[in-house]
């Protein structure tokens, strides 16, 4: 039995740390591109959880060109909702601005199993891959992050939660 409370293997994560933690990314990825004085081309966010995360990197690096690239990895239809599939592309970026991906920052907002980054990094090679949140099995798809957690750990990021009242674990009051 498993005697754990339902919020015990869970990390939230508020705006206020989402933003903190993406400053800080932004703060180790300053100076490390392979532009004159280590500035890098553009940002690509994949969608959806990088695109706050790469908001924040592009604005602290003053980096003006910004881009998407969407990969879908889990199911949405039913059934469970972290049954893993193969991932896909649904939006590429500019084909013209990626090349092999030189110069290009790509975030996302958590590498969990690497599936989607390792597809992402399988079209651009030459990119810098960096993610705010890494669990162990997807740190090797990523080049800089900032917090590590455990792979049985699910994190609750602040676009996927409401603020409302919430009954107690025990008792009524």
């Amino acid at each position: 039995m498993d005697n754990r409370l339902p919020h015990e293997k869970g990390f939230h994560v508020s705006w206020d740390q989402l933003h903190r933690d993406a400053r800080a990314l932004a703060w180790r990825l300053q100076g490390q591109g392979p532009g004159e004085a280590g500035a890098w081309r553009a940002v690509v966010a994949i969608t959806r959880g990088g695109m706050a995360p790469a908001m924040i990197v592009a604005r602290e690096l003053d980096i003006r060109t910004v881009d998407t690239i969407s990969v879908k990895s889990y199911h949405s239809s039913g059934g469970k909702a972290d049954e893993r599939r193969e991932a896909e592309v649904l939006k590429s970026p500019d084909a013209a601005l990626m090349g092999e991906g030189e110069g290009i920052l790509i975030i996302d907002d958590l590498v969990d199993s690497g599936k989607t980054l390792e597809l992402v990094r399988s079209l651009y090679p030459k990119a810098h891959v960096a993610t705010v949140y890494a669990k162990p099995k997807g740190r090797p798809q990523v080049e800089t992050f900032i917090t590590e957690v455990s792979q049985d750990t699910w994190i609750f990021f602040p676009w996927d939660m409401a603020l409302q009242y919430v009954k107690p674990y025990r008792g009524d009051d």
